[in-house]
């Protein structure tokens, strides 16, 4: 592999030493930000050829210590240890260079290139005379595929492929770089379980060749299925080095955050037969193509009651979402709320009617983090009381509303006046969900409510969704985690290619079967190929 420069190395390593330090070694790590010490003495030591999982809470120092290691921020005290060698490095070029790759939990793929441009990009072949040599790529890329049980068709569109298949592709472009260490950010947070073991036996082949993992997840349970080591953090500071054998999914939560790991599991019925929410052959196309995005969705979701919403991303989920609470104008089909039409109203206005939304995204499309708390408690609620008066913004009334949502929803901060990029992506979450219910809707739309963030702040939101239910409100939940789902849901869905394919229920299926209905290996026989029941 090429050399980028830029890296430092201040000692020697023997062949013979090399061989025998550990992949990585990070010792002491301290990292300051104005205000809060991220990292406060953090080490790691990773063996080689070993799945390592790093767990923690968020802003447990995590992600601040995985990106001193790949080069993106650099220590103010405490040494960094490549093979035995201490380094410095001054960039993610550096880090390449030494070996280290990096695969984030959102994916960084062209969709209009094919897997070997994605894969080759910034650092494509060249034939004498500098002309690109794709032939070389291709093989180089099927090798690595069969090598490590990660094959995917060099030439196919990446806009044609499913999550499994991505994750494949930015995991064969670090390897194809030459890295001999993966960290790997959230891996399976997108997979359903047949992909997740899939991922699971190529980190395996991966690791039989001699290629380090770090393995950062909330999962704490994948966790113990594959990892060799893990290394807890808390509050900046290693706590605990495990092996699996050692703990349960309980004990390795209680180290994480001094509390057991709670269960989704659902209570006894609430559900009404008032439809609150309901959804009638909506339909909605691709303004270019033409092509349906949701096709003939009919939907009832009833007082009381949470219809959970599966499959994987990509298949009309969010495009669902977005027709519910108006960022996306229909095609076909009626919507209507508490029995009124809604089709043709905007987003403000279904909101003032008592839609709640929890969004996909809490930092693009549920706060503006640069502002702070009591502005972001006020967003899609500043026309009514507490927040204005007339035309006029009521600071006062705002302040008070947002101290209030801080108390009851437990959302961790030093003031209402800090930034909303200075919580936690929990403490972020329970702003936005203190916001909604505050706001006393009678249907709440929850897309993802629980990415991304640890298992304390995830139990939080389970209650206040379960809270929901017994307050009569129609829940429609859009999540990932199959648990999850299974665990909340009074009603279950499948979409796949933007319709919906099965009525599943909660209280039987397994995660294993609702994934084989989300990638098309099963169908429901209580459902016809148009996806309308009998």
């Amino acid at each position: 592999m090429s050399s980028h420069g830029g890296a430092v190395g201040t000692g020697g390593a023997s062949g013979a030493s090399a061989a025998a330090a550990p992949a990585i070694a990070l010792r002491g790590i301290v990292k300051r930000f104005p205000g809060v010490v991220a990292n406060d003495g953090v080490d790691l030591t990773v063996e080689r050829g070993a799945i390592h999982a790093v767990v923690g809470e968020n802003g447990a120092g995590k992600s601040t210590l995985m990106k001193i290691l790949y080069g993106m921020l650099r220590p103010d005290e405490g040494t960094v240890e490549v093979d035995g060698q201490e380094v410095r490095f001054h960039s993610a070029r550096d880090a390449i260079a030494a070996g280290i790759g990096m695969v984030h939990q959102h994916f960084m793929l062209a969709e209009n290139l094919t897997v070997a441009e994605n894969i080759v990009l910034g650092d494509e072949p060249t034939r004498a005379g500098g002309r690109l040599d794709f032939q070389a790529a291709r093989r180089r890329i099927r090798e690595l595929g069969q090598a490590y049980g990660l094959n995917v068709d060099p030439d196919r569109l990446v806009e044609d492929l499913g999550v499994g298949d991505r994750q494949r592709v930015e995991i064969l472009k670090v390897l194809y770089r030459g890295a001999r260490l993966l960290i790997l950010d959230e891996p399976t947070a997108v997979l359903v379980p047949q992909e997740v073991d899939e991922l699971f036996r190529s980190l395996r082949r991966l690791t039989g060749e001699g290629v380090t993992v770090i393995f950062i997840s909330h999962h704490l349970d994948e966790v113990l299925a594959v990892a060799d080591a893990i290394t807890v953090i808390r509050a900046g500071r290693t706590v605990a080095h495990v092996r699996p054998d050692e703990v349960t999914v309980h004990e390795l939560a209680e180290l994480m955050v001094g509390a057991e790991l709670p269960t989704p599991e659902t209570r006894e019925s609430t559900v009404t037969d008032v439809v609150e929410l309901e959804l009638d052959g909506v339909g909605v196309d691709d303004p270019i193509t033409g092509r349906p995005l949701i096709d003939d969705i009919t939907l009832r979701v009833r007082r009381g009651e949470i219809l959970g919403v599966a499959g994987v991303l990509g298949n009309g989920q969010s495009e669902l979402v977005a027709a519910v609470v108006g960022t996306l104008a229909v095609d076909r089909g009626t919507i209507r709320l508490g029995g009124r039409d809604i089709t043709g109203l905007g987003v403000r206005e279904r909101r003032e009617l008592g839609l709640g939304y929890i969004p996909e995204d809490r930092q693009r499309e549920g706060l503006v983090l640069e502002a702070p708390l009591w502005e972001n408690a006020m967003l899609g609620h500043q026309t009514r009381r507490p927040y204005s008066r007339g035309p006029w913004v009521d600071r006062q009334g705002a302040r008070e509303r947002t101290a209030q949502i801080v108390a009851d929803f437990d959302v961790r901060t030093p003031s209402i006046d800090v930034a909303a990029l200075a919580l936690s992506g929990g403490n972020q979450q329970k702003l936005i969900v203190g916001r909604e219910m505050v706001a006393g809707p009678t249907a709440l739309v929850a897309a993802h409510p629980t990415r991304g963030i640890d298992v304390g702040a995830q139990a939080a939101m389970w209650e206040h969704i379960r809270e929901a239910r017994r307050l009569g409100l129609a829940v429609l939940l859009v999540s990932a985690d199959l648990d999850e789902l299974i665990g909340l849901s009074d009603t279950l869905v499948v979409m796949l290619r933007g319709r919906i394919v099965a009525t599943l229920d909660p209280g039987s299926v397994t995660p294993t079967e609702l994934g084989s209905y989300m990638t098309g290996a099963a169908a429901d026989p209580g459902r016809g190929a148009d996806g309308e029941g009998p």
